[in-house]
Parts: C-alpha cells; structure tokens; sequence
C-alpha cells in the first residue's frame, strides 16, 4: 500500500498534480463585462474600530455617540476608509488575485447618506478597459468600474475606479516601445517654491488663511505629520484578510519570498489610511467627500514605518453644513527612507472654527 505522506511518495505526488488556480487573468476580461462578486461583507462596529485604531484614525464621531450625534449622525458611522477598503477586499478573488501592479485609483466616492454598522456589503464591478502592456508583454492593463452597494436598499455606498496590470497566460510579441525612458539631467533642480507655510490650526479658516499667506509670495502650503506607524502582523495580514482581500501579497509568505520585498506586503488601503490618519489628525475633519489620482509607488512590508505629508490646495466656503467647508489636499505617505509610497487627493468638509 502506497504511504502518500511518505516524504519522497509526496514530493512525486506534487510534481505530478495540477494546481487548480484561483483568480482570472487578462484574456479573462472582455470590456462591458460586469462581475457580480459572490462574496458579501456585513460592515460590523468591531471591523470598524478594528480598522480606524490600526491606522490611527481617531476622529471622535466615529468612535463616541455624542460626538457623532454632534455632527449630524444618528450613531458611530462606518469611516469610508474602512469602506473603501472592504469593498475592494471583496473584488480582489475576481479582479487581481493572480496580482500585477495595482496602477493606480480614481473617483473614489460616498453617498450623501452615512452608513452604519449592520449594513450588508454587494460588490459588483464593470470592465472599462482592457489594453496591451507594450513595455511589459506578460501583462495586460485593465480598468474596473466598482460599485459598493447596500445589498438590501440597492443604495451605492462607495464606487471607484481602479486600474491594475493582470498576468497574461501568454506573452505578446512587442518591440518594447512603451519602455522608452528619457534620461534625467543630473543638473536641474526640483521646481520647488521658495517658502512653506504651515497652517496655525486644523480648522477651515486656518486652511484658507494659510492659502492666502502663500499667495503674496512663492509659496505652497505644505507640512509634515508628526506621528508614524510601523507596519507589523496585524496592519500586514489581519486587516487585509479581515476585508476579505485574497491577494497572496498579503498573507502568503512562501510565494512572496522570491519578491523583491522579500516578504508578504501592505495592503494599499492600510498603507492610504495610516497616512490620511495621520492627517487628520492635524484637521477638524467634518465629512469626507472624495479621493482622486491615487497611486501607490513601492510596497511596504513588516518593519516599514508609514508616515505622512499634506500639500493644501485650494480650499472653498460652500459645504454640506454651514459649519464647514471643502478643502483639497493632495497627501503623500512615504517611509522610513522618506521614499513615496502612495499619493493621491482628497476632497474633505472641515469644520468652521465659527461653526
């Protein structure tokens, strides 16, 4: 009788098999396509708190009754960060399982209603576009358009739009035209401005004051966050697969030891949260409204700190509540080497000291 557990019965044994793999590759994705993700997601107050004290997103009115009573909401609401990235954890099996450089993210928005804890996750995504890589021909580019919808009110709780190079089952034949690089000149200097401004406070008035001070002269409005966080098990593997993301970048050490990492990575949206945290925490945020042109430059693994850094881009009086205003920021999270790991903007409500 053939022992299977043998040490050399098995090795044969697995030479022999098949993989029966999991996730899709280009040639699976036909523009018009739209995928029905099987799983669902019930967005719990523990996931929530879980998620926002992870990433040092402490905004009272997600935490405490009062406080979220104070600015308009019934109850602790789910924080779009946690939304954003449960939503895409949830496409991930479908869309990018087989992995690939996530591109980059658009149009990330919310409705004009909060959504609370008990709120059951549907995730569907459309195919918006399928390209060649010229540069990479084991790759292909597609684009998704993803909706996050209340599975019993149909309401659209988050969509986005969000682009990744797929695994290809078989390369095309390119002339690697699209590799062409320009050769930088080692003597230009960075068009930076000749002067930086801080804001005095993290109210709407302080934003625009400070905008104002950077117009009569060469100026930007532009700072660093204080605080950092070191990525360790529970920001690297728990809080992905706690979204339902698959994705073994995050969670399967054997396959990610021949990366370049050398080890399982962050999730993306830990990575953007951490940074926006610790933005926030130097604002009176009101309501989050939308982000856009999101990039993520190089992974961060375990040991890696994450740390933040806000440039203020205009900012206007008119907002869903008197009490506030909409501010733009662009947001760069870099590391412990202060190389960018992801940058995108963001349109945010802030509260009015005079509110």
């Amino acid at each position: 009788m053939t022992d299977w557990t043998d040490p050399d019965t098995f090795a044969r044994a697995l030479e022999r098999v098949d993989t029966k793999e999991k996730g899709n590759c280009f040639e699976d994705f036909e523009e018009g396509d739209v995928i029905e993700h099987d799983p669902g997601l019930t967005l719990t107050r523990f996931g929530n708190e879980q998620w926002m004290s992870q990433t040092l997103n402490h905004d009272p009115a997600y935490w405490r009754t009062d406080a979220a009573e104070a600015r308009g909401f019934e109850e602790p609401p789910i924080h779009p960060d946690y939304l954003t990235a449960a939503t895409l954890g949830i496409t991930v099996e479908d869309l990018s399982e087989k992995g690939g450089y996530f591109l980059g993210r658009t149009d990330v928005r919310f409705p004009g209603t909060p959504v609370y804890a008990g709120a059951e996750l549907h995730v569907e995504s459309e195919v918006v576009d399928c390209a060649t890589s010229s540069s990479r021909p084991e790759y292909g580019i597609v684009s998704w358009r993803t909706r996050g919808t209340d599975a019993e009110t149909g309401e659209v709780l988050c969509s986005y739009e969000r682009t990744n190079m797929i695994p290809r089952r078989e390369p095309v034949a390119t002339d690697g035209s699209g590799a062409a690089t320009t050769e930088a000149d080692g003597n230009d200097e960075p068009d930076l401005p000749e002067a930086f401004v801080t804001p005095e406070g993290g109210y709407f008035e302080d934003f625009v004051a400070a905008l104002e001070e950077a117009d009569d002269e060469n100026a930007a409005v532009a700072y660093r966050h204080e605080r950092g966080r070191t990525q360790d098990d529970v920001t690297v593997a728990s809080l992905p697969l706690a979204t339902l993301n698959t994705a073994k970048q995050h969670h399967n050490v054997d396959v990610m030891s021949d990366s370049p990492s050398g080890d399982i990575v962050t999730y993306g949206d830990v990575t953007r949260s951490t940074a926006l945290g610790h933005a926030r925490s130097d604002e009176e945020t009101w309501r989050e409204v939308g982000f856009d042109d999101e990039s993520f430059h190089t992974f961060v693994a375990v040991g890696d700190t994450v740390y933040a850094f806000t440039r203020v881009l205009e900012a206007e009086n008119d907002a869903s509540s008197d009490e506030a205003g909409t501010v733009r920021f662009e947001h760069i999270a870099f590391n412990q080497d202060d190389e960018p790991v992801y940058s995108g903007t963001r349109t945010a409500e802030i509260r009015k000291r005079s509110g």
